[in-house]
């Protein structure tokens, strides 16, 4: 004879789905938890998220002299960030997510290491 099924339910709060996507936006965009904000909606019974958060940047001395970055453009980060977000949080939380939108509040720069 199989065991009945448990009883019961679990659920996940928003504060919990919020410091989440906190978490993995900052890991994202290279930069500090605190310093990301996320808010939560609804869009007919999937999630939508809008992250508030600076992304980190190479200090100028990264630019090359032809007027390149060395890594890609602010925008297209941006942008790889918000479908990481979104798969990110989807297999952490299990959540349906709608859409993801990013708003970059700053720019974090990047130190540079001095070699002794």
């Amino acid at each position: 004879m199989s065991e009945p099924a448990p009883r019961g339910r679990t659920t996940v709060t928003s504060r919990a789905l919020t410091r989440v996507s906190e978490a993995v936006a900052a890991e994202t965009f290279g930069v500090r938890s605190g310093d990301v904000r996320v808010d939560l909606s609804d869009r007919n019974g999937l999630l939508a998220l809008v992250v508030n958060t600076p992304i980190r940047v190479a200090p100028l001395a990264g630019i090359d002299r032809s007027g390149g970055m060395r890594d890609s453009t602010i925008i297209e980060r941006a942008a790889r960030g918000q479908g990481s977000i979104h798969s990110s949080v989807t297999a952490i939380t299990g959540a349906e997510i709608a859409h993801v939108t990013v708003h970059l509040t700053g720019v974090d720069i990047a130190r540079q290491e001095r070699v002794r």
